[in-house]
């Protein structure tokens, strides 16, 4: 018998967007799904307590292509080394919630990245430091609020017209 998600798991990734991955193909990579999130995370909060720019103006391409791909450029160092380590199979696409996600925090990196740089530290700090705590969220929890905001404007509204 292979790998099983709690429930609490299942449902947090079902609202990312993985609700059609085969449960046990999920069960076995769920945690490597938030490797992405956890390096953004990381890196943007290096970029934030250093009142770097620069860090996040590096890293805000790296969000924008995670935003127009279905694979995260950091999904790229568990599909095409980690997973050969672990034995295990590649991470699925991701969906649109994750997607959307990604352009959120795109959006975000350039408003902390242009506060830093053009001086309003405060305003770079307390948006860099909510960027940072989102990300961490996903990257620990697998609670996505990006992903729940997609699902109210778009998934739940489509319920309802049709």
């Amino acid at each position: 018998m292979g790998k099983t998600l709690s429930a609490t798991t299942q449902r947090r990734l079902d609202v990312q967007g993985f609700a059609d991955v085969d449960q046990e193909t999920l069960a076995e990579v769920a945690p490597w799904l938030r490797m992405a999130f956890g390096l953004c995370s990381l890196i943007a909060g290096v970029g934030t307590a250093l009142a770097s720019p620069t860090i996040l103006w590096i890293l805000t391409p790296i969000a924008a292509l995670a935003t127009l791909f279905p694979v995260h450029p950091f999904d790229l160092i568990y599909n095409h080394g980690v997973r050969y380590l672990r034995n295990t199979g590649p991470l699925p696409k991701r969906p649109a919630q994750s997607r959307f996600a990604c352009g959120i925090a795109t959006v975000w990196m350039v408003a902390t990245a242009w506060s830093f740089q053009s001086g309003a530290l405060i305003a770079g700090y307390i948006l860099g430091g909510a960027l940072t705590g989102v990300g961490s969220l996903v990257a620990t929890t697998d609670i996505c609020i990006p992903s729940m905001i997609y699902n109210a404007l778009f998934i739940r509204s489509r319920a309802k017209s049709a």
